[in-house]
């Protein structure tokens, strides 16, 4: 081992035994290396939650909504079946399905919600949106025409209070044009199914019905709103629909995921990247506590620097000696950081219902946050950014004290000993 190397780590070890004025230097470290540690771990938390929240969310939107719609100029299409078909022949579309969104007021029993209606025909809606595996009670197939069933979000039936048999009244708001008044159109439904997808937006204020009832309900004929597509590659979706342009004959308007929940993902997004600064802020103040640490061992040691300089130790040397102690600093705290931000960003199921407990306070609402729970993706990239950086910042944090080392001048130091 290199001289340096040994001074440098024998410096680190000894602060243990410190006493005195040498005791605060140890207090200083000791608070370094936390701070770092704490800035890491929650930087690590944080991103992999905004990583789930984003993936989670993405998931649960596209499980319902739709990755390219496709639908008329005037909010009607006509020969949706035409555009169907021209839609399916991109290479990079999985399936396609009609339906019909309008909106509409559930009532039962003196209770009113108000609700968007969606029109399916559940064979094709399986092919185009998850809503078979969000089913909890009931099925999609429920839905015949002419039968007027009705499949309605989880917490919209609570807040009806309705169960699978119980018939509700849809109210549709386009009326009916009498000599003596517009009357609304009202049509009685029975549920046959009950779907949570998870995210309060769809659970709290979506309901599904058959496309031809929807079409017999709002007066469409045998038009409907649109057509939704499903790709093969999520992420492709803003280049297809620019493509589907040129398969598609009829005079449409052709949307995708990426521009109809476009806040979503920016908002999630810009919190990302706010939140990542805010913490690395937190890193940055932990590392450049170092500096004073590294100061006041400078200051300690000047006696000792001036006899390594005598026995011909270089600046250079004594530079390392000072960089390594600092950065022996900052790598215990980002080893401690990681190891405790990997466990609380791999464990929060557990450690967020432990924290509601305790505190008897909801850290999480799905009325706020769309999803039911927290979810947390790490990332193998944003740990090695985190520690990369925390790392960078931590040496940087030791070149000023080091460079004060290398200034010492041994006839100075040595003077009063």
């Amino acid at each position: 081992m290199r001289y340096e190397f040994l001074v440098g780590l024998r410096y680190t070890r000894s602060r243990r035994r410190a006493q005195g004025r040498n005791r605060f230097i140890s207090f200083i470290s000791a608070v370094s290396m936390l701070g770092t540690g704490l800035g890491v771990a929650a930087l690590i938390v944080v991103l992999s939650v905004m990583n789930g929240f984003q993936e989670e969310l993405r998931t649960r939107i596209l499980g319902v909504a739709s990755h390219v719609l496709v639908s008329g100029p005037l909010g009607e299409l006509e020969s949706w079946q035409r555009v169907a078909d021209q839609a399916a022949r991109h290479p990079e579309v999985l399936a396609a399905a009609p339906y019909v969104q309008e909106q509409g007021m559930l009532s039962f029993d003196q209770t009113v919600r108000g609700t968007m209606v969606r029109g399916v025909l559940p064979a094709d809606e399986d092919r185009v949106a998850d809503f078979a595996r969000y089913m909890k009670g009931g099925a999609l197939d429920e839905l015949q025409p002419g039968r007027f069933g009705i499949v309605l979000g989880r917490d919209l039936a609570l807040a009806l209070r309705v169960h699978l048999g119980d018939r509700v009244t849809l109210i549709a708001p386009q009326g009916l044009v009498t000599p003596a008044a517009v009357l609304p159109r009202v049509r009685q439904f029975e549920v046959v199914g009950i779907f949570e997808a998870g995210m309060y937006e769809y659970d709290s204020g979506l309901a599904l019905i058959h496309l031809r009832d929807a079409q017999v309900l709002y007066r469409l004929d045998d038009a409907v709103s649109g057509v939704r597509v499903k790709l093969a590659d999520l992420f492709a979706a803003p280049r297809v629909a620019r493509e589907l342009g040129r398969y598609i004959e009829e005079p449409v308007v052709i949307t995708d995921w990426t521009r109809s929940h476009a806040n979503f993902f920016r908002a999630v997004a810009l919190e990302k990247t706010m939140m990542t600064i805010i913490l690395f802020l937190i890193v940055a103040v932990a590392a450049f506590n170092i500096v004073s640490t590294l100061v006041m061992a400078v200051q300690e040691k000047q006696a000792d620097i001036a006899i390594l300089r005598t026995l011909g130790a270089s600046p250079g040397s004594i530079m390392t000696i000072f960089v390594l102690q600092g950065a022996v600093i900052g790598l215990v705290g980002l080893v401690g950081g990681v190891v405790a931000g990997l466990l609380l960003a791999t464990n929060l199921d557990v450690v967020i219902p432990f924290l509601e407990t305790v505190t008897g306070a909801t850290l999480w609402n799905k009325e706020i946050y769309y999803i039911s729970e927290l979810p947390s993706k790490v990332l193998a990239s944003d740990v090695t950014t985190i520690v990369s950086l925390s790392f960078v910042l931590t040496l940087v944090a030791t070149l000023y004290p080091s460079w004060r080392a290398a200034r010492v001048n041994p006839a100075e130091a040595l003077r009063y000993e």
